[in-house]
């Protein structure tokens, strides 16, 4: 039985990366305060421009990063700086790139199964053979690849033996870092629609970072918008797409490509000026407020709160009822 209504909880979370330049000691902030829950069976998606930390909380959800402050608890229980090694059959992490993260020298097999090898050493050879055999008939491959090696699969190929070694030992929380990021549009469709398969027959919830706007509403109950380190909005999916508050949020989705043309030259835009400010020097007050129009002293002075607007829709803008 769960402990906690939520599967994880971020807290102000902080992770900060030692830099040295000359004689000068600083720190990449790459995630400077995160707060955010994901409930068990949901998908929560995190967006931003690349660079925000989005890959960076990811891997130190699953303490591939050591976090500098803050507090994670999974399934009710402080992950922050405990042993991980109880935690790791209960989650699971599926990388960016599935090629630098499959072992070329391994079969097929011997990838999916080296979970099962790690998790349940005691577990026979006929149920490790039989649990191999349905995760990879789960994700759409079969038993002849098996004894194949990954320089022999495509793209998407490779990214539906990542998922099946990560899904092998059945967890209840996954963190997939921009998985169809690098395929092709019609591969990322099926990519998507297995893990919502996968998800409703598992009970699986996602942590889903990616960039593309477009897919994250498709497979996301929520969203954690991001920007340099900071949650910026929060909202469940559909409210966000058709009434985002942040002057941030709002360029991010006028930026998605309208099919019809018509629509397209109508809409609105919001165009950001210049570049994302370094997170070694991070701007006072609002770290948006360097590329919003509607920023003022108040917003170059002082960081903004956080606050709920209405039930579930969190935003963190001097003004935004000013702007809305």
């Amino acid at each position: 039985m769960s402990k906690s209504e939520y599967i994880l909880q971020v807290e102000n979370l902080q992770t900060y990366f030692p830099v040295k330049r000359g004689r000068k000691k600083g720190f990449v902030r790459a995630v400077d305060g995160v707060t955010f829950q994901v409930r068990h069976g949901e998908t929560v998606g995190l967006v931003g421009e690349s660079g925000c930390g989005k890959s960076t909380i990811g891997r130190t959800i699953m303490r591939f990063n050591d976090p500098t402050g803050g507090r994670m608890l999974f399934d009710g229980e402080d992950i922050t700086s405990c042993d991980m090694a109880p935690y790791r059959k209960r989650m699971q992490m599926v990388f960016q790139d599935p090629y630098s993260s499959l072992n070329p020298r391994m079969s097929i097999g011997e990838i999916v199964g080296e979970p099962l090898d790690i998790q349940f050493p005691k577990m026979s050879a006929k149920e490790r053979e039989e649990r191999i055999q349905e995760q990879i008939r789960l994700v759409g491959l079969n038993s002849e690849h098996l004894s194949r090696f990954p320089h022999e699969f495509s793209g998407g190929q490779r990214q539906r033996i990542s998922i099946a070694r990560a899904m092998v030992i059945k967890p209840e929380f996954m963190v997939l870092d921009e998985p169809v990021s690098a395929l092709d549009v019609s591969i990322q469709a099926q990519i998507i629609n297995m893990l919502m398969d996968l998800q409703e027959q598992m009970g699986l919830a996602y942590l889903f970072i990616a960039h593309d706007l477009a897919v994250v509403r498709h497979i996301s109950q929520r969203v954690v918008v991001m920007y340099l380190g900071h949650v910026m909005e929060i909202n469940e999916s559909e409210d966000l797409y058709k009434r985002p508050l942040h002057p941030y949020t709002k360029a991010l989705l006028s930026a998605i490509p309208v099919p019809d043309p018509n629509t397209s030259r109508a809409r609105h835009r919001e165009i950001l000026q210049g570049d994302v400010p370094s997170p070694i020097n991070p701007p006072k007050g609002c770290v948006f407020s360097t590329r919003c129009r509607y920023a003022t002293e108040v917003c170059r002075s002082e960081l903004p709160r956080t606050e709920e607007v209405t039930p579930g829709h969190w935003v963190a803008c001097h003004r935004y009822k000013e702007i809305n």
